[in-house]
């Protein structure tokens, strides 16, 4: 599994770079003149801007493989972080902020096809996203705190170059690393879009209700992405918001470390992770007096029983096959997600709280997206694995 090392490396640098700009964003932005209602609409642009991406991702990469998307994407990104560092007005921001959208969007669907073709059997394939979401969380535990370090000691543009030339260097390492597998990714032909819930050669077509659920889980998150460092103080609280997004990671670190929690049904932990986002929403919008860190922490918690459920789930109701559309199809409903949630809550947050929009968003999903009927499936590597019935 040689690979597999590469790949969450990778990952891990690239969440890095991510989540350390995540309390640094929302300050620079003030430092240069911008309003809320304008941050809300940059950080929103750059999820919007992941859906061209995302759609040349998804068929790219089971027709050519993820190799060169994935180089593409680091490097790319890592130069428009070099530019960003010499920016001086807020529309060259939200311009550069709307490229990067476009740029990353190829880098997840690329990882998680790759990733997941390393292995047939469902109770490894879920192991091997458990590993993508400690990964995930493990980079966003440090980063956040060390990106608004970085700031405080030595100011955004030498931040932004030092996040830049991380990427690129890191791209560069894996042009020299990566390889696709062969015939991991069988093509389908694309004349016509088959039916929901009918197999073509292996590939079964989710039902779009599902989608709603990367949907809205994203659009909650991006809700907590731009209220935090306006809660924590704009400016004056980027320390105080790097732990907070720590926090946030260290309760996901808790849950992703369980890995016999993969072992479960994906749809029931799917379930049970966006419950529990719900409630820590409430609570930061109630008047439970609940600190702020509790609920950040309990938050992380379910996020780390939800993400890697919902890959499990995503790969389960394909059959398998075709992965980099599924993931595709997958980036596609959040990055929609991320562009509505603080654009949203840049309108909504002078009249309630943002906080209590994302609890109604997660309640409506619950009620949603129905629960799956399973039958069992002949065992296969080391234990039996339920069949999807969608």
């Amino acid at each position: 599994m040689k690979i597999a090392f590469w790949l969450y490396f990778f990952m891990f640098i690239a969440f890095f770079d991510l989540h350390a700009q995540y309390p640094i964003l929302t300050p620079f932005a003030l430092s240069l003149g911008a309003a809320p209602t304008f941050i809300g609409w940059m950080m929103g642009i750059y999820s919007i801007t992941h859906l061209p991406g995302n759609l040349l991702a998804g068929r790219g990469v089971d027709k050519h493989g993820s190799r060169r998307y994935l180089i593409f994407s680091l490097i790319s990104a890592g130069i428009i972080l070099l530019i960003q560092a010499h920016v001086t007005a807020p529309w060259q921001l939200l311009v550069l902020r709307s490229l990067s959208g476009f740029v990353l969007a190829f880098l997840a669907p690329a990882c998680l096809a790759l990733l997941a073709s390393l292995s047939e059997d469902r109770i490894k394939q879920g192991k091997l996203m458990a590993g993508h979401g400690v990964m995930h969380t493990l980079a966003s535990v440090v980063s956040p705190a060390a990106g608004a370090f970085l700031v405080a000691k030595a100011g955004f543009g030498l931040t932004f170059q030092s996040l830049g030339w991380l990427l690129i260097g890191t791209g560069i390492i894996a042009v020299f690393i990566v390889h696709d597998r062969q015939g991991s990714s069988p093509e389908l032909a694309h004349s016509a879009l088959p039916e929901a819930g009918r197999e073509y050669a292996g590939f079964r077509v989710i039902p779009m209700r599902f989608y709603l659920l990367p949907l809205f889980v994203a659009c909650a998150q991006g809700i907590l992405f731009f209220e935090l460092p306006l809660q924590a103080g704009g400016l004056s609280g980027i320390l105080d918001t790097g732990i907070y997004f720590s926090l946030l990671s260290l309760g996901a670190l808790v849950t992703l470390s369980m890995l016999f929690l993969h072992r479960y049904s994906p749809y029931v932990r799917a379930t049970a992770g966006v419950l529990g986002m719900a409630l820590a929403f409430y609570s930061m919008a109630s008047a439970w007096n609940v600190p702020l860190a509790a609920s950040l922490f309990f938050l992380g918690m379910s996020k780390g029983v939800l993400f890697p459920a919902m890959a499990s789930l995503f790969i389960e109701l394909s059959g398998g096959k075709r992965l980099g559309t599924v993931f595709s199809l997958q980036s596609i409903s959040m990055s929609l997600g991320a562009f509505l949630g603080p654009v949203v809550a840049g309108q909504i947050r002078h009249v309630f709280s943002p906080y209590f929009l994302a609890f109604l968003l997660l309640m409506v999903l619950l009620v949603t997206v129905p629960p799956l009927r399973t039958k069992p499936e002949s065992p296969t590597g080391t234990g039996k694995t339920p069949t999807t019935v969608v």
